[in-house]
């Protein structure tokens, strides 16, 4: 088990384009403060396949466990959870429509509430990061950022421009002086490369 600091500076590491303690991973908060509404009653025979997607997923067989989850889905419909891995899955094999289609369906049936709701919105905000979409992508991670979710409050964090600008003039004063150079010098570049980007 790790420490808060110890979760501080790994992620300092691990993100360092973050402000120092923003943004960090508590595994053990995350889900924590998400209200669960609208939480489904499932079998637990159909969490338990559910699961066996997951690790299907985990070991590599996308395709098997998209079959896994269409199965789940064939036979529960209105499972928000089985739609929420579904696209996931679609996202690895980079099947877009299919995952967005699947994360609708997720946030219609989850009536954008609860960790299916947080995940589906988290999952969407990829997606839209990924084609240029910073404004929806922003949009979905205020949405799981409301619902409790660490990892959208990272995100948010991640994008601010402004958290950005100054993590990128911190780097080239750093860099100045790991290289000898004045630290003032290097302030200039970053407003030049902001200018021509």
């Amino acid at each position: 088990m790790s420490t808060e600091s110890d979760r501080q500076v790994l992620n300092s590491i691990l993100n360092p384009n973050l402000p120092l303690g923003e943004g960090v991973f508590d595994p053990e908060q995350e889900g924590a403060d998400v209200v669960e509404e609208n939480a489904q009653v499932v079998p637990q025979e159909v969490k338990d396949v559910e699961l066996e997607g997951m690790m299907t997923a985990e070991n590599g067989n996308i395709d098997g466990a998209i079959q896994i989850f269409t199965q789940i889905i064939e036979e529960n419909k209105n499972y928000a959870s089985a739609y929420n891995n579904r696209a996931q899955a679609y996202r690895l094999k980079a099947d877009t429509n299919r995952a967005l289609g699947d994360l609708e369906a997720a946030l219609r049936l989850s009536g954008g509430k609860g960790k299916v709701a947080a995940r589906a919105f988290c999952q969407r905000g990829m997606i839209n990061r990924k084609f240029g979409h910073d404004d929806s992508a922003i949009e979905d991670f205020k949405a799981a950022a409301d619902l409790g979710s660490a990892f959208a409050k990272s995100m948010l964090v991640e994008m601010n421009p402004y958290a950005a600008m100054c993590n990128a003039m911190l780097k080239n004063v750093f860099e100045a002086m790991a290289t000898g150079s004045q630290p003032q010098m290097a302030m200039p570049n970053v407003m030049d490369s902001k200018k021509s980007g």
